[in-house]
């Protein structure tokens, strides 16, 4: 393992170079142990924009070695050198905002409009949030004579999509780092670039050595190394159910805790006295966002049967409003979808979809008019699907919508809760009571009534197959933590002589 002793900016390496050669190993860009690169494809061309290096088991093996060492110091340091060293975090993504949006907008399509409003910001949202739960947070808590201690659980391995890049990694970073937790990220090798910006704003931060580690490289090779290491205490994964399954498989051998955000196919149920003039157009645009690239995005929209041409009359206004173009440019709303394989699928669910009889509404198979090259997609809503239908099971993770009649509520939240997933859902109606009953009996670990505003201290996760744990806000932090018991704490006669007394009065200073 070789260390670059240049003064190494991602940015600039880029621009001069076209590669990206390096791993983020003990606070020092190094060259991995293997010799494997990979192309970063930009989809609205199909081309490649940079090369980066890929790690191998060795450097996992490296990163892993050097997160245990930093977890000795990092796991006992103070709440306010944390929580100081977060705001300097924070600070430096709002402050590179722009470098982080073009490259976002680069790796994995995202309209640059899209990336700046949205991705960047709500990316370091969770850092903010994490600092400010750190701040807080009671690690130590007595019942009667006993003390109930929370601690960093040691060293994570974090595995982290293409579709969100940045606010995937910030998701579970920040709470990690806040906990005492030492890290070695794996982002995914198809948008890297935004990691590696990432990686940089944390040395420049002052994070110590080892406390952060990137290894990039794919699942069979560095994900799975990460996953069955004997010195990772925990995994957290967000990514597909099925390789939610194989790391889960990998990390059993060991027994570590993994957390998994997996999949997910989030209905979006329209009660009788939905105002449809609003619910409507904010239900295209939320299924829709991130070009249908999010994995709680509400595909499914749960219609009362008697209002189904009014709702198929305004969403197809909502779709034609939305501008499928180059990513770069400040009028597209929509991208190309993240690669190539995303692309297939998405033609392949559109086809199955007009093979199985649904109404197709708008869209279709094929690229938009005028566009012969990049992975753009129609935006196509499908009416009269059938709750079975595979278009209404499956996980497309594109721009498809799929809009689902019901005769009664009993029978809409029947069809809510009728797939393997539970990640996401939504609840439009005007009465609250109502609404809020029926968001009571659907089985998904959020539920949104109404479009309310995107908040990063709700817990976020799935029941089902959809994963299990919980990241964002408080209980985002507490899957980094281990609870500790100590019984008999309260030494009535001197009750400050015991060394857990005197560590625990050194935590909660």
């Amino acid at each position: 393992m070789t260390t670059d002793a240049m003064n190494f900016s991602i940015v600039e390496r880029l621009r001069s170079t076209g590669r990206l050669d390096r791993v983020f190993i003990d606070g020092e860009w190094v060259l991995p142990q293997g010799q494997d690169r990979a192309s970063v494809i930009d989809p609205s061309i199909e081309e490649s924009v940079a090369e980066i290096a890929l790690g191998t088991a060795q450097d996992v093996n490296a990163a892993v070695a050097a997160a245990r060492r930093a977890f000795a110091t990092w796991s006992v340091s103070s709440v306010q050198s944390r929580a100081l060293l977060l705001d300097r975090v924070h600070s430096l993504i709002l402050e590179r905002a722009e470098p982080f949006a073009q490259a976002i907008s680069q790796e994995m399509g995202a309209a640059i409009g899209f990336a700046r409003s949205t991705q960047v910001p709500v990316a370091a949202e969770h850092i903010r949030v994490a600092r400010d739960n750190l701040a807080s947070y009671p690690f130590v808590t007595r019942r009667g004579d006993m003390a109930i201690m929370r601690e960093a659980i040691g060293v994570c391995g974090l595995i982290t999509p293409w579709n969100w890049p940045l606010y995937q990694i910030t998701a579970k970073v920040g709470p990690a780092l806040a906990a005492g937790c030492t890290v070695v990220l794996k982002p995914s090798e198809l948008s890297p670039l935004s990691a590696l910006l990432f990686a940089e704003v944390v040395h420049d931060a002052g994070i110590p050595p080892g406390v952060f580690n990137l290894v990039s490289g794919n699942g069979p090779e560095v994900g799975a190394a990460l996953s069955a290491h004997p010195d990772v205490d925990m995994i957290s994964i967000t990514g597909s159910t099925r390789a939610g399954v194989l790391v889960a498989q990998a990390a059993a051998p060991t027994v570590k805790r993994v957390a998994q955000e997996l999949g997910g196919k989030s209905p979006n149920l329209f009660l009788p006295d939905a105002d449809l003039s609003r619910a409507v157009p904010a239900g295209v645009a939320a299924a829709f966002r991130n070009v249908g690239q999010s994995c709680s995005a509400p595909t499914r929209m749960i219609v009362p049967r008697e209002r189904l041409q009014e709702v198929e009359r305004i969403a197809l206004e909502a779709a034609s409003s939305m501008v499928v173009g180059d990513p770069s440019s400040p009028q597209t709303t929509h991208g190309p979808v993240a690669n190539r394989a995303q692309f297939n699928r998405v033609q392949e669910m559109i086809g199955i979809g007009i093979a199985e009889g649904a109404r197709l509404i708008c869209g279709g198979p094929g690229r938009p008019e005028a566009f012969h090259r990049g992975y753009y997609c129609r935006p196509t809503i499908f009416s009269a699907v059938q709750p079975q239908m595979q278009i209404a099971q499956e996980e497309i993770f594109g721009p498809v919508l799929a809009v689902i009649p019901y005769d009664s509520v009993d029978e809409a939240v029947e069809i809510a809760n009728g797939t393997v997933y539970g990640l996401g859902a939504h609840v439009q109606g005007q009465d609250l009571g109502v609404a809020r009953a029926v968001a009571a009996r659907i089985r998904s670990g959020q539920v949104h009534i109404n479009y309310p505003a995107w908040n990063p201290q709700a817990p976020f996760g799935g029941y089902k197959r959809s994963g299990n744990g919980r990241e964002y806000g408080i209980e985002g932090l507490e899957e980094y933590l281990e609870t500790k018991a100590i019984l008999g704490f309260q030494d009535t006669e001197n009750p400050s002589t015991t060394v857990q007394s005197s560590r625990i009065a050194q935590e909660q200073s």
